[in-house]
């Protein structure tokens, strides 16, 4: 009996928990798309004073880099590594687009950029799964906690009884 109602309260926590990964990808995928409009604004701006020196970005970059001052040539390297980024993430995106309902959830797995995981995490609010992905995962999860329990309790089974030997 006891055993029956722990798996139960285990296979619950485990459809809670699980539930939960699709609403964790919403909240990440929100943020991407912040994250993508933001350093697409700081390459326009960028992109936009090379312009109006008649340069192009990558010029405009070459130039930077080639600066004698230091505090300059980073300015190069960040530029590279934003342009860089950009497409990383804007490919994640159209990844996480085209993927099916569960499928993004290994589009996250994946591709993930830690610095938008970490602050989708830490202001991650949970919600009850109204979608077929997240009943789908809850269901999972239910059967994957108690059916763990119910797998570990029957393994620890107590030797039969003297008169439960004869009966069987």
């Amino acid at each position: 009996m006891i055993l029956r109602r722990l798996a139960l309260f285990v296979g619950l926590s485990f459809a809670f928990l699980t539930s939960q990964l699709p609403e964790y990808a919403q909240q990440y995928r929100q943020r991407l798309g912040g994250a993508i409009d933001e350093i697409n604004r700081m390459l326009a701006e960028f992109d936009s004073d090379a312009a109006h020196l008649k340069m192009n970005r990558e010029q405009g970059v070459a130039r930077l880099g080639a600066n004698p001052d230091e505090f300059v040539r980073q300015r190069a390297a960040r530029v590279r590594e934003d342009s860089a980024r950009a497409v990383r993430l804007q490919r994640q995106l159209a990844a996480f687009e085209t993927a099916g309902p569960l499928a993004r959830l290994q589009v996250l797995a994946t591709e993930f950029d830690p610095a938008i995981a970490a602050r989708a995490w830490s202001a991650y609010e949970p919600a009850v799964p109204v979608t077929g992905e997240g009943a789908t995962l809850a269901g999972a999860g239910f059967l994957t906690g108690w059916g763990l329990l119910r797998f570990l309790g029957t393994r620890r089974r107590k030797p039969l009884s003297p008169v439960r030997k004869m009966q069987a």
